[in-house]
């Protein structure tokens, strides 16, 4: 199984950035997606998550409005536009998958697989 990010790096605040996840070693559409980030001392929070068949869509109070998670599932990709960046968003940010449901998805211990991470830096 491999998941791998791209498209991070370095913006000024209110910028935008638009990250993609490649995926490759598992059923993609039998999997829920989503995107944690982590900044450094902190623990891995979660950012969005997104069903399946890409009906359902879910995020963080701290990201609704500015973040939006989609997915292709001919391409096996998601991806997370973001918005309105805010130095608080600094973080590394990790691609994974599960085929768990329910309202677990707040805890990365309830995801299966997931990327190596890409930077994010939000300078103010």
């Amino acid at each position: 199984v491999q998941l791998v990010e791209s498209g991070g790096g370095s913006v000024q605040a209110g910028g935008s950035l638009r990250l993609s996840c490649a995926v490759s070693g598992l059923t993609f559409s039998s999997n829920d997606m989503g995107w944690f980030r982590q900044a450094p001392g902190q623990e891995r929070d979660f950012v969005a998550r997104i069903s399946r068949y890409g009906v359902m869509t879910y995020y963080a109070d701290s990201v609704k409005g500015r973040f939006t998670i989609s997915r292709d599932n001919a391409k096996e990709t998601i991806y997370l536009q973001m918005n309105s960046l805010k130095p608080e968003d600094t973080a590394v940010y990790y691609c994974a998958a599960t085929l768990r449901r329910g309202d677990g998805y707040l805890y990365s211990d309830n995801w299966d697989s997931w990327g190596q991470g890409t930077q994010v830096t939000v300078s103010s």
